[in-house]
């Protein structure tokens, strides 16, 4: 039986703690050097391989927090989220980066989503600092931070099937209510 994270913790923390640190340093072929950097630096930001210890969904700022707030209302939770330039990301088991991107061709609603982009075997991306930090220049994008920050070290992860219903209960969300117009250029279609 499927343990949700809903039960066993509250999404609470604002900063990476060190067993989540552990965890996401796990990603890289060099632990130790990862471990290093951020004892020195924790305000660093660091590029880290997918597709062995997660795949990483990222979604428009927008869209992506209707994701998250649909798994914490009424879904499973999350496992850990960032916001990065503009872009919620989702951290997500691996393997879903290849599977979910054909879910969501074959559910109807998926057309009513805006693309998402999923990292996996392959691909390297970069995830916030352990700790918040300050915005340096006012002009620039707002550096990362973590909305759901990993807190222990084996944390439960979404698959393909939790973000596709995410997904789709988050597109719902526009298309199927009257006056609202659908999140991409495709007329809304009337829910289910």
């Amino acid at each position: 039986m499927t343990t949700w994270p809903r039960e066993s913790q509250q999404h609470t923390a604002a900063h990476v703690t060190a067993a989540g640190a552990e965890w996401l340093a796990s990603a890289s072929p060099f632990p130790r050097s990862v471990r290093a950097l951020w004892a020195e630096r924790p305000g660093t930001s660091i590029v880290l391989p997918c597709g062995v210890t997660f795949d990483l969904i990222s979604a428009p700022a927008l869209f992506g927090r209707r994701m998250v707030n649909r798994l914490w209302a009424d879904g499973p939770g999350t496992g850990p989220v960032a916001t990065q330039r503009g872009r919620v990301l989702m951290f997500a088991r691996p393997g879903t980066a290849q599977r979910l991107p054909a879910l969501l061709r074959w559910e109807e609603w998926g057309a009513d989503a805006p693309p998402l982009l999923c990292h996996g075997t392959g691909d390297a991306v970069t995830v916030p600092p352990l700790r918040p930090v300050e915005q340096t220049d006012p002009d620039g994008p707002p550096p990362g931070r973590w909305l759901v920050a990993p807190e222990v070290r084996d944390p439960w992860l979404p698959g393909p099937d939790v973000l596709l219903w995410a997904c789709v209960r988050a597109a719902r969300g526009d298309a199927g209510t009257p006056g609202r117009t659908s999140l991409t250029s495709t007329p809304a279609v009337s829910p289910r």
